[in-house]
């Protein structure tokens, strides 16, 4: 067997660009994991490519009032850990917010109330003063600790209630999104590739144009003209129908646009065999068509799977914010809070929201890759 250069040539650069996007996919899913074990507070102040190593945090620690001091040779004491009990080495402290680092873990200094401060290295520190404390006392340290990595990240997330209803919600809206619009771009796609009728280019342009119509132009008046229609027949704005509908309407351009072009490419002598043979559309369309297009429409159904069960501006739209239609993007919005600055509520909720889309991917790829390279070997 003879390989020539430009065939070698050629596969090196594929397998060097399916290298890069491997990795360019990795990378990023490999540190929103990593990032989603970690502690808080270790990932507020450090990325996750240093997870392995220590970190420095400087943090303010208030010590216990009257109620924890002790007596001893006439001065009241205060003893206690920084750390609380925690891993960890104390590099700096200071006894003020102007000079939180002043100071070397070891030395004894006193404020100007007379309060003499010692802190050591491991966290340890004692308060003396010839009066009783009232209140506690602020002590600025910095300290050094080692990578911790946890699952209360995750727990926070999944112990939040609602997070199963919305879980639901989600799946209510994303399941029937899917399949609807499938089913009708499939049939629309084979009247446009191998039906006859007048208009068909018009058609085929008219599809195209849609593929670029912004969504969120287009969403506001949909919506009110479904409100119309819905108040028409009786029924509600808000509810499942409404989202279904829009899911379909903004997934069938590109569902119609793709299937048209993998069904056009099937080989004609087998329709027109079926006809011969007297089979009409929808035979050649049920026996024929739909087996040939499974890699098609698998691909097609993965794409829109991700699209609707990411998506939280038409779910806000078409179903609003309440506790009961609340969807699972809309739920890990409201646990970030109105600052989305819990990072570590964010890396977890992240994972948990990709699991279903992944289980979908990976059930389904085969017939993905089969739909993408379908047409590119005759």
């Amino acid at each position: 067997m003879v390989t020539s250069k430009k065939g070698s040539a050629l596969n090196m650069v594929v397998h060097a660009t399916v290298l890069f996007l491997v990795i360019m996919w990795t990378i990023p899913t490999a540190g929103l994991f990593i990032s989603s074990i970690r502690d808080k507070d270790q990932l507020s102040v450090s990325g996750w490519w240093t997870a392995l190593s220590s970190s420095e945090q400087k943090k303010v620690y208030r010590t216990p009032s009257a109620e924890a001091e002790i007596r001893e040779n006439d001065l009241y004491i205060l003893r206690g850990n920084l750390l609380e009990g925690g891993p960890g080495e104390v590099i700096k402290f200071g006894i003020s917010s102007l000079k939180p680092e002043a100071f070397e873990p070891g030395t004894e200094t006193k404020n100007r109330r007379g309060v003499t401060f010692n802190v050591m290295a491991n966290g340890d520190y004692e308060l003396s003063s010839d009066k009783s404390f009232r209140r506690g006392v602020r002590i600025f340290y910095t300290a050094e600790t080692p990578p911790r990595f946890t699952l209360d990240n995750y727990r926070t997330v999944l112990s939040s209630e609602g997070l199963g209803q919305s879980f639901i919600n989600s799946l209510t809206v994303t399941i029937p999104a899917t399949i609807i619009p499938i089913l009708i771009a499939a049939f629309a796609a084979y009247a446009l590739a191998w039906m006859k009728f007048p208009g068909r280019a018009l058609l085929i342009a008219g599809v195209v144009g849609l593929l670029v119509v912004p969504l969120q132009m287009s969403l506001i008046p949909l919506l009110s003209v479904y409100s119309k229609i819905g108040a028409f027949f009786g029924v509600e704005a808000k509810g499942y129908v409404g989202i279904w509908l829009a899911h379909t309407g903004f997934g069938l351009p590109l569902a119609i646009y793709l299937l048209r072009n993998y069904i056009s490419g099937l080989p004609s002598e087998i329709i027109e065999s079926a006809r011969v043979d007297g089979a009409s559309d929808f035979v050649i369309f049920r026996k024929i068509i739909l087996p040939l297009s499974f890699p098609a429409l698998a691909s097609f159904a993965i794409f829109q799977f991700l699209w609707v069960w990411n998506d939280l501006l038409i779910a806000t739209v078409f179903l609003g914010n309440t506790e009961e239609s609340l969807v699972l993007t809309g739920r890990l919005r409201e646990l970030l809070g109105s600052r989305g600055g819990n990072w570590e509520i964010l890396t977890a909720s992240a994972f948990i929201t990709i699991i279903i889309p992944l289980l979908v991917f990976f059930g389904l790829q085969r017939y993905l890759v089969r739909g993408l390279l379908a047409g590119s070997v005759k």
